[in-house]
């Protein structure tokens, strides 16, 4: 069984920086993902199967809509916190952060902000404990970066809706009980809609094959002429903000997730440097090693900067779209480039499972694309900065 021997890097004392609740938190995180996670992730990743078991569990860690206040279920807790979680949850695995990233800021809080109070007493709590998972259908399989052309759409048929398409790449589909669906109603305008399993002509077909986030369950949302209750309609959210909103939420946890992914790779690399010997000493002695160990925690350190800043705009309410699309934007291409250097100096083992790094490369290379492209998210900035939009 992998024993995990992984010891966090903290160059700039950040730990200064957070509070005890803060740091307590993440070290349960830690805790756990060292118990759970380290020993059956390379086995589930090789296997392609996602481990539904842990499901429970990250209800109990408070991994599900840790933000979420009590009274419906979550943690109450503030964004640095959240982010910590969602940072350990990835130095596990980038699949297992997902699933949990999902439920919480693509499931869960749609349902806090743009949900009636009926809807959030209805789904909450079992969301948060894991009793039921839920999934995000925005993508569709023409439309990715330009989710405003979506051809998902419902009629009103008098006493319900009836809803019509499909959704593409969807984490948690094929074993969610939930779906947080957007759609264009007669008007053309985007509504949000909660499907629930076992409605009639919804099924999620799951999709195999993939090389990256293997042990995430992935699927497809398909709708052939769903019968929707009308109070499963959000009643607060019209138009692109509606999701845009929600996916805000998420690219702020993934910003945190792939700092905990690049301290894996790092952590992994320098223990290795100190322990392979060649021409008679550790391949730690040579200063191309020391460069590209010296670069990594450079990176990593300036990142953990970024989401610390990051978490405290967010606390105050003052996180822009913008700064959340800056911070996602340079972490997961950090994390990559830092995988990329780290399977380097591991050689030849670095392609193996006794060591994390190629499973976290093949992962990192999902996200730089979910959630809004590095490409997509470089242009966000580019409008913020410039006032004029490469989009339209």
């Amino acid at each position: 069984m992998h024993k995990d021997r992984f010891t966090a890097p903290d160059y700039y004392q950040l730990d200064e920086l957070f509070t005890s609740e803060q740091i307590l938190i993440r070290n349960t995180a830690r805790d756990w993902v060292k118990a759970h996670i380290s020993p059956i992730i390379e086995k589930a990743a090789q296997d392609a199967v996602f481990p539904k078991h842990i499901i429970p569990e990250l209800g109990k860690l408070g991994a599900f809509g840790p933000t979420i206040p009590p009274e419906y279920g979550g943690g109450g807790l503030d964004y640095t916190s959240y982010g910590l979680i969602m940072q350990e949850l990835e130095r596990g695995d980038s699949g297992i952060r997902s699933t949990a990233s999902v439920q919480g800021s693509l499931v869960m809080f749609p349902i806090y902000k743009y949900g009636s109070e009926e809807q959030k007493r209805k789904y909450l709590p079992k969301l948060a404990s894991g009793e039921w998972m839920g999934c995000f259908g925005l993508t569709e399989p023409d439309y990715g970066s330009d989710p405003g052309s979506m051809k998902t759409h419902f009629e009103d048929k008098g006493s319900y809706y009836l809803l019509n398409g499909a959704k593409m790449w969807i984490s948690n589909a094929p074993f969610a009980e939930v779906a947080v669906v957007w759609a264009k109603d007669e008007n053309g305008k985007i509504k949000g809609l909660i499907v629930e399993r076992g409605m009639e002509g919804f099924t999620t077909p799951e999709t195999h094959g993939k090389w990256s986030l293997r042990a995430s369950a992935t699927g497809e949302l398909v709708f052939d002429n769903v019968k929707v209750p009308k109070e499963n309609l959000f009643p607060n959210a019209s138009g692109l903000r509606g999701p845009l909103g929600c996916l805000d939420q998420a690219r702020y946890g993934i910003a945190w997730g792939a700092v905990g992914a690049a301290m894996d790779c790092y952590d992994s690399a320098l223990r290795y440097s100190q322990e392979r010997i060649q021409f008679s000493k550790p391949i730690a002695s040579f200063q191309l090693t020391q460069k590209k160990l010296s670069e990594m925690i450079t990176e990593i350190t300036k990142a953990q900067l970024l989401c610390w800043r990051l978490g405290n705009l967010k606390n105050e309410g003052r996180a822009s779209t913008q700064q959340v699309s800056l911070a996602k934007r340079n972490n997961v291409a950090m994390a990559l480039d830092i995988a990329r250097e780290a399977r380097q100096i591991h050689g030849a083992m670095g392609i193996t499972g006794d060591y994390p790094i190629m499973r976290h490369m093949m992962n990192l290379e999902s996200v730089i694309t979910y959630e809004g492209t590095h490409d997509i998210h470089l242009l966000i900035t580019g409008e913020h900065i410039t006032g004029v939009s490469a989009f339209r």
